[in-house]
């Protein structure tokens, strides 16, 4: 995702800078300076060998064990408007925003806002393949779309001095159809997709075809149905609302069901409630930066039509209860939403047992018969926390469903300096979590999740994105993209990472190999940046072949290769500390050996987001997001957009999925 998230945390719990500078001792950095302060904090993954005086010879970093699975050449940084891919692959475009469901009509700026709902969206994130009848050549595509640039959106906002988030408001009022255009191009695209006998994919007319938007009615369910917080003129007993937003990543459940995350959903809101002339926002709505002001970010509100539809992201009060007004409709996001994609009469469903925050995306663990339904969640925002759920009821292959999600315990994560780890129950009655500290039920607990991981001290932590799992054993991986806002204070030379400019992922192992396990040990797997900056988990840095910033996107395929793909944001990309890094990049790992080589790079001004194979393993599937995205607004007003991709000459950039297969058919990676 984009960097557009703020700091509200600003509990006093111990930030992750603080749990690795006690990891790296005094000695360490008296007697190595940085380099081996910055090793230090770098433990040998749990059951692996310690690191001994052998491994480094000379004060040379050793040369990088052979991988058994990365058999692809690296692939340079680069700053060209293209994708680049290694040799002997070969990469097509598929399903940019604005392709027809149908597939007729060609794309066109011009479309209207109900054309725009039967179109695939915008700003491509998170993505599964659904395979039908087990094929590899031909499934479901699911794809979440996080957000919208109007500038690009609007046919009618070219030649304007526009950034990417600006709209036109005329007295006070937003154009209708622009706020639907917008509003339909937010959610989720359900696309049939086949391979033809010339390899490349399309999208296929289908009656499975179908697009969720920030209208589609959705089913509230889990212990915060029907809580008075919930409570609209919509749904006055607090079991719907209408749509869904800022979806960025996305999970698959193991009943093949898609979750799709609402992460940076609270600036879509404003609330000029006050009280003493200063805003009075409930904590529901404060702890999570709803906005104060004129208008909210795209100013829906505003809509000249003033349809209920938009007139329900203002969220001040104005009647005499809840159920007259709209003042409890940002309560209804932030949740994790389950789609069946194999039945568009299905009602989508926000699962309120998960949790409510800036969600990225949600990674199960292997389900079992017998045992509980595990999976991991983190909160998108600096200074925010990692979250795992433990269904009550066991996983059975046959009856297994989404209710499985509706009971159970949503745990956050405490990492201890010494490698351990412990998760904290949000439940009532414990670890604070009671009704003289203002939680007085679960659902209480799960409206306000951020401020229970407060209460019960879980580690703050620099922006949590994407969560993977190793297949092979079982090893949990997040990515920490970076925290800019973390003071000198909070760090020391064992960990020089201040302003934190270019993230790290973090793994563990949970007690006794039980994904539904108390307690863990836990490693840094890579320190992201540059050569003198970076350190993989075997204490050696980067180079020519893997150097990368924030990591953000993450997936294991079923061999464990661990892909990692980087968001610097618009604002960094190609200048100062972060040029040496190019353009955003997707690389590949061996969790096994830390040998990492970067594999893609794309287009100009956009982010990774995105990845899933084929069963087979012989496509992949990698999204493109906000091409472009790095044009200032002089320069747009000027024509002069910093990308054309993909489709070249002086076309508006569009974000796409790409697919990409090897020449010789073989596995992605290998």
């Amino acid at each position: 995702m984009s960097d557009r998230n703020q700091a509200s945390n600003a509990g006093d719990s111990r930030t992750f800078a603080e749990v690795l500078t006690a990891r790296a001792s005094r000695r360490d950095v008296l007697a190595g300076g940085l380099a081996a302060a910055v090793t230090a904090v770098f433990a040998p993954p749990p059951g692996a060998r310690a690191a001994t005086g052998a491994d480094r010879v000379g004060g040379v970093e050793p040369r990088a064990e052979p991988s058994g699975l990365l058999g692809f050449k690296p692939v340079t940084t680069g700053e060209a408007d293209t994708v680049v891919v290694p040799e002997g692959y070969r990469v097509d475009v598929l399903a940019p925003w604005g392709t027809a469901l149908d597939g007729g009509g060609a794309f066109s700026q011009e479309a209207t806002g109900a054309e725009q709902g039967r179109q695939v969206g915008s700003h491509h994130d998170g993505m599964h393949f659904f395979p039908l009848h087990g094929s590899s050549t031909e499934g479901l595509l699911v794809v979440n779309h996080e957000y919208v640039e109007p500038r690009f959106l609007h046919a009618a906002y070219a030649g304007k001095p526009f950034d990417g988030e600006t709209v036109i408001v005329t007295d006070g009022a937003r154009d209708a159809d622009e706020v639907l255009k917008e509003m339909n191009a937010h959610g989720v695209s359900v696309l049939r997709i086949g391979r033809g006998s010339d390899g490349k994919w399309s999208v296929r007319p289908d009656p499975l075809n179908r697009r969720i938007t920030a209208l589609t009615p959705m089913a509230i369910s889990g212990p915060a149905r029907g809580a008075p917080q919930l409570r609209t003129r919509y749904s006055p007993d607090g079991t719907g609302v209408r749509g869904t937003l800022a979806n960025c990543s996305h999970g698959v459940t193991p009943w093949n069901t898609y979750m799709a995350a609402e992460e940076n959903w609270a600036g879509y809101f404003r609330n000029n409630d006050t009280s003493g002339d200063k805003p009075d926002l409930p904590r529901e709505q404060a702890r999570y930066d709803v906005a104060v002001g004129a208008m909210s970010r795209y100013g829906w509100e505003l809509a000249a039509d003033g349809a209920d539809e938009t007139i329900r992201f203002d969220a001040s009060r104005k009647a005499d209860d809840a159920t007259g007004d709209y003042r409890n409709e940002p309560n209804a996001f932030g949740w994790m939403v389950e789609i069946d994609p194999f039945d568009p009469r299905s009602v989508p469903v926000k699962r309120t047992h998960l949790g409510r925050f800036a969600h990225e995306n949600v990674i199960f663990a292997p389900a079992r018969a017998g045992k509980p339904v595990v999976c991991y969640a983190g909160d998108d925002s600096r200074f925010e926390y990692i979250y795992k759920f433990v269904s009550a009821a066991p996983f059975d292959p046959a009856t297994a469903s989404g209710a499985l999600l509706d009971e159970g315990t949503l745990y956050a994560a405490r990492f201890h300096d010494d490698g351990s780890g412990e998760w904290l129950a949000l439940v009532p009655g414990k670890n604070g979590l009671t009704p003289e500290n203002g939680f007085a039920d679960l659902a209480e607990i799960l409206i306000n999740t951020r401020l229970a991981a407060d209460r019960a001290g879980a580690t703050r932590m620099d922006r949590p994105e994407w969560g993977a799992i190793d297949p092979t054993s079982g090893a949990v991986f997040f990515t920490l993209t970076n925290n800019t806002r973390r003071t000198e204070a909070e760090v020391d030379a064992a960990n020089p990472r201040a302003q934190n400019r270019f993230g790290q992922i973090i793994r563990w192992r949970e007690a006794g190999d039980d994904h539904a396990a108390e307690t863990f040990d836990w490693d840094l797997f890579v320190l992201a940046g540059a050569k003198e900056t970076s350190r993989t988990f075997k204490r050696r840095a980067l180079g020519a072949d893997n150097i990368f910033a924030c990591p953000d996107g993450l997936w294991c395929d079923a061999d464990g290769r661990l892909w990692i793909e980087t968001d610097i944001g618009e604002d960094s990309l190609n200048t100062g500390g972060y040029a040496v890094f190019g353009n955003n990049q997707m690389l590949a790992a061996d969790p096994r050996t830390g040998e990492i080589r970067r594999f893609l790079t794309g287009p100009v001004g956009q982010e990774m987001t995105g990845v899933v194979t084929t069963p087979d393993q012989t496509t992949m599937f990698v999204n493109v997001q906000h091409p472009g995205a790095t044009t200032a607004a002089e320069a747009f007003a000027a024509g002069n957009l910093s990308s054309h991709w993909p489709d070249g000459g002086d076309k508006v950039p569009r974000s796409a999925t790409l697919a990409i297969q090897r020449a010789d058919g073989g596995k992605i990676g290998a």
